[in-house]
């Protein structure tokens, strides 16, 4: 059924607004109110227990963000510190999430063998280790530094392939939702956190390196709740699994036909786009408004290797708003587009992307003349930019075959990290060192300011190929709902099609959404 489907793939992947009624045929909500008591301890764990396990895990994926951008808030003043130019300060964002990338399906694979209560408690024990390690990193040994970032991405990957599956395991249908949209939250709030401790800390201690000693404490506080609160819930067990009805096919069998759906590879080309302009943005922003600053003689330059650091305050602040205020609207235009045209999601992103292009080179022109238009224009640049999040997840889940999903959300991931935030980091940092002519305030500032503004240009690429996407959707799409494994009738499918969704999408689409601030 093409109208019933709708919603649902929205359900899954869009968690922020999760009261719809829509989703849920009436009576599949009367069957799940009817078998409350029962469905409960199926997981083993206490409806108590488990919304204290959900909040345990939201507080360590609020200080997973957090750590990723405690670097970048308190970036001019590792630059000045270690005496580095942009290409390696670039390399700190990019060493992590290459180690992150090909870390998460390996732990991914364990946590679907082993117990996944002590896996993350060894990560984030690990994580808070080595970042505690990399705040002692003497002056002339910059590749220290490096090596513990690196080794940062670790302790993120155990974690952040791991929790939702967890979450899937206590809670079903609207609930889960609920649930997952509480711990996804946690996401822009804590990035935004990342920038503003790590600035307001080496503000205080007048020394950059406490600012990478916050997180380190709060993760010992979260190892410790892990073992001592999270009860590992059986897998699974609370929804009947009926995935073995699906007939499976090879992975290279897989491989082939996801790159022949042309609707999958060219929005995961348009995400890696997404991935590429967020991924600088996130490094580079406050620095470059710091540098702006500078020059425009508003701030005085690095005094004692301790910078300024109001930049990266709102900076932020601003993330934090824009991160949910983008995914929400992006949610609620494509409901309402959906209704005129099957072919809303990719038109929506390409709007969003096409739109936060012009912005962003607005805000890296004003830079100089004015700070206020220049906070105004990266506000809406950023909120364009986060309507996509939420729909590139969703319009996977319904191109792509349920048997199918994890292979493509694992490949999404890889190819949107490689040819994306893997790389844009230490790219922007290059350009902006071989554009420099000399050392001068005007020119740190002006060789960052005209190789962020790559970024405008990356956007618009994007934009081009979601509208591509939309060229195809219809037609995938229909492939995917009327595909007939062999021997099944189709009816089969579509019952079990939603119980399918969750358990292998969930435990490797985090990392999608996690690049994504």
């Amino acid at each position: 059924g093409g109208s019933s489907s709708d919603p649902k793939p929205l359900y899954y992947s869009a968690p922020f607004l999760s009261d719809d009624s829509e989703a849920e045929g009436p009576e599949e909500q009367g069957e799940a109110a009817g078998q409350r008591p029962q469905e409960e301890p199926a997981s083993g764990v206490s409806k108590g227990r488990a919304v204290l396990i959900v909040l345990i895990l939201c507080y360590v994926n609020l200080l997973n963000y957090m750590d990723r951008f405690t670097v970048a808030g308190v970036l001019p003043d590792i630059e000045q510190y270690f005496g580095i130019d942009d290409g390696k300060s670039g390399l700190l964002q990019t060493v992590f999430i290459c180690s992150y990338m090909f870390l998460a399906p390996f732990f991914g694979y364990l946590g679907d063998r082993y117990n996944r209560k002590y896996i993350m408690s060894f990560g984030i024990g690990f994580w808070s280790a080595v970042t505690l390690a990399s705040s002692y990193t003497p002056k002339e040994h910059f590749w220290a530094l490096l090596l513990t970032r690196g080794l940062v991405g670790v302790g993120e990957a155990s974690y952040s392939t791991i929790a939702p599956t967890i979450i899937a395991d206590l809670y079903v249908k609207g609930r889960r939702t609920a649930m997952l949209s509480i711990f996804y939250f946690a996401i822009p709030v804590g990035s935004g956190l990342g920038y503003i401790v790590g600035s307001q800390v080496s503000n205080i201690a007048k020394d950059w390196h406490w600012a990478l000693r916050v997180t380190p404490a709060l993760g010992l506080i979260a190892v410790l709740l892990l073992l001592l609160v999270v009860q590992e819930p059986k897998r699974g067990a609370i929804e009947a699994r009926e995935e073995r009805h699906l007939h499976r096919t090879s992975w290279f069998t897989d491989l082939k036909a996801l790159s022949k759906n042309c609707s999958f590879v060219l929005s995961t080309f348009g995400f890696t786009a997404v991935a590429f302009v967020t991924g600088s943005l996130a490094l580079w922003a406050p620095t470059f408004l710091f540098r702006a600053a500078v020059f425009a003689g508003e701030k005085a330059p690095c005094v004692d290797g301790h910078c300024a650091s109001s930049d990266s305050l709102i900076f932020g602040v601003i993330t934090c708003i824009t991160g949910v205020l983008g995914v929400a609207s992006g949610v609620l235009v494509s409901r309402q587009l959906r209704k005129k045209t099957p072919r809303a999601d990719p038109l929506v992103c390409a709007a969003g992307l096409l739109l936060s292009a012009p912005f962003l080179y607005l805000a890296i022109v004003f830079a100089e003349a004015s700070t206020i238009a220049t906070y105004v224009f990266i506000f809406l640049g950023e909120t364009f930019l986060s309507m996509n999040w939420a729909i590139v997840a969703d319009i996977l889940l319904y191109v792509v075959v349920p048997t199918r999903r994890s292979t493509a959300e694992a490949l999404q991931i890889v190819v949107s990290h490689l040819l994306g935030d893997a790389g844009s980091p230490y790219m922007i940092g290059v350009v902006s060192d071989s554009l420099r002519k000399t050392d001068s305030f005007l020119w740190q500032f002006r060789s960052l300011q005209l190789s962020l503004l790559l970024c405008s240009f990356v956007a618009v690429v994007g934009g081009g190929f979601f509208l591509a996407t939309a060229l195809f959707i219809e037609k995938d799409r229909h492939r995917a709902e009327n595909y007939v494994p062999t021997g099944e009738p189709h009816s089969f499918l579509s019952v079990f099609d939603p119980i399918v969704v969750p358990k292998s999408g969930r435990s490797t689409r985090v990392p999608v959404s996690s690049v994504l601030i």
